[in-house]
């Protein structure tokens, strides 16, 4: 595959950026995204320029460390995270816009790589259960209905990846926020702080300049664990809850 990449680039978060035209060949149809684009870097490496800066790390769909807008769509046209999108999803000769996850909250750092410590404010003010430390419990000592359990899991499943911030017309975090407070709260482990959970955790995502949600799913959408906007009707009931 012969493909034309319009990437946008910029040397810093004070630097301007813009969008440049890059030709890339020899691209199977078996490589990922982000091997695509490491066979960009290592062509630009040896004509002596700067390679493409990306955030990357397990590139198993685990970590949530990808992320770039494809065509105007957070991890390209298939849901799933970038670095397992793979090339067969696109068109030889195809044009192809790659920028970087747009949200005020997520300042660009480098080229595609942005500052996503927001979230990880945001899981500090009240993403934690208080429990003595020491050895493991008993595997049922705390019995959980599995219908408890099942949708707990569900909403653990969030790797924090930004998908839903960037697909938001608002830049909203709800769901992000949404997902930690939900999987937290279902677990008798999370009760002690199921009240200071989520008003610490919607205030630190408040403080941290998201916009707000108004329901328009394109966050449940791009989620590539596919958490559902039930995650938000949770954590809002939850929030009026604890506020009266």
């Amino acid at each position: 595959m012969n493909l034309t990449l319009r990437i946008w680039r910029q040397a810093g978060p004070d630097a301007p950026g813009a969008m440049t035209t890059y030709q890339v060949g020899g691209i199977s149809e078996d490589m990922s995204f982000l091997e695509m684009l490491d066979t960009l870097n290592e062509e630009l490496i040896l004509r002596g320029e700067q390679p493409v800066a990306f955030d990357h790390d397990c590139r198993e769909g685990i970590c949530g460390a990808c992320g770039v807008v494809i065509d105007g769509q957070p991890h390209g046209p298939e849901r799933t995270t970038t670095c397992q999108l793979h090339m067969r999803h696109f068109r030889d000769g195809q044009t192809i816009d790659v920028e970087p996850w747009r949200s005020a909250a997520f300042p660009v750092i480098k080229d595609l790589v942005v500052d996503r410590s927001a979230f990880d404010r945001i899981i500090g003010s009240g993403g934690y259960i208080t429990a003595p430390t020491g050895s493991a419990p008993e595997a049922h000592a705390t019995p959980v209905p599995k219908e408890t359990a099942d949708r707990a899991f569900e909403h653990a499943e969030c790797i924090g990846c930004g998908a839903c911030v960037a697909a938001c017309p608002n830049g909203s975090a709800m769901l992000f926020t949404a997902a930690k407070v939900v999987h937290l709260n279902l677990l008798p482990q999370g009760a002690p702080e199921r009240g200071s959970r989520v008003r610490a955790m919607v205030t630190a995502m408040d403080g941290e300049g998201f916009g707000g949600c108004t329901n328009t799913g394109e966050c449940a959408t791009a989620c590539p664990k596919g958490i559902g906007l039930d995650a938000i009707g949770t954590l809002n009931r939850e929030f009026l809850l604890r506020r009266s």
